[in-house]
């Protein structure tokens, strides 16, 4: 555990391949539930539910960041710039002009409300309050990110960040989701191993609908420079029982699945990475 999240593998990076899960985290701190007007079951659609258990059961030697603090208490996927001046003291609205959708619709980088649930909290929290979860919890995770990726890129000629989260069932369909901010976060053939991957199992997957990809791939992806990110989405409804809320009979298969992924998006990297070498 280094702060609010756990660092899992070598540093530097022992693959190309780094693994982020940033929305899995159930570690509710004290003053979250004084300040919540809602019960605490009201939180879990925000959780990514357990998809940190597939990642870790699916992992080899990737190193992998894991948030252990609530999407609740502050969102990773979202920028600093991102506060809801509804509850957020030191949110100016005048630095805001164009809010995003996610912002306006109480999804900011404090959560004001999830989905069509009522206000979450009890008062507005102070710019000190969220100016201290951004520097104790936002962003150790994204200069660490950063710096793993650095060194991966360092010491393979080129790193992949797979960013996992998961989602809820689709009327699309999909069960997977890749997010590459079409086209801006990686090259497509990352894409395409990882589309091929799902077909191979029989899972209907689609690309950037409805999730492109959010701040994580923002801050980090810089293809240019070779390194590449990509957001993964899951379907719950994958891995947990039928209530959507525990482990169910699919989290085996699901497991199997993220680990031929990783094999595939490795397989990329390194092949890529010898090319460049060559040059």
């Amino acid at each position: 555990m280094d702060g609010s999240f756990e660092l899992l593998g070598s540093a530097p990076p022992a693959s190309p391949l780094v693994l982020s899960v940033p929305h899995a985290g159930r570690d509710y701190p004290a003053a979250l539930f004084a300040a919540l007007r809602v019960p605490i079951a009201a939180l879990l659609p925000l959780e990514d539910r357990h998809v940190d258990a597939v990642a870790l059961a699916a992992r080899g030697v990737e190193t992998m960041l894991v948030q252990r603090r609530p999407r609740a208490w502050i969102d990773l996927n979202r920028s600093e710039a991102e506060r809801d001046p509804r509850i957020d003291e030191g949110a100016l609205p005048s630095a805001q002009p164009n809010q995003s959708a996610k912002l306006r619709g109480g999804l900011g980088l404090v959560p004001r409300r999830t989905g069509g649930s009522s206000e979450l909290w009890r008062r507005r929290f102070g710019a000190d309050e969220i100016a201290a979860r951004i520097a104790e919890d936002y962003r150790p995770y994204h200069d660490r990110l950063a710096g793993l990726l650095a060194a991966a890129r360092a010491r393979f000629g080129i790193a992949v960040l797979l960013d996992v989260h998961s989602m809820p069932p689709l009327a699309s369909g999909a069960q997977l989701v890749f997010g590459d901010r079409f086209g801006r976060a990686a090259a497509s053939r990352f894409v395409g191993r990882l589309e091929a991957e799902a077909m191979a199992f029989g899972i209907r997957s689609a690309i950037n609908t409805p999730y492109a990809g959010g701040h994580i791939l923002e801050a980090q992806a810089a293809p240019a420079r070779g390194i590449h990110a990509i957001q993964l989405e899951i379907d719950r409804s994958l891995y947990l029982d039928g209530m959507l809320e525990a482990l169910g009979p699919g989290f085996a298969r699901t497991v199997a699945v993220l680990q031929r992924m990783l094999a595939a998006l490795e397989d990329e990297a390194l092949g890529a990475g010898e090319a460049l070498a060559a040059e």
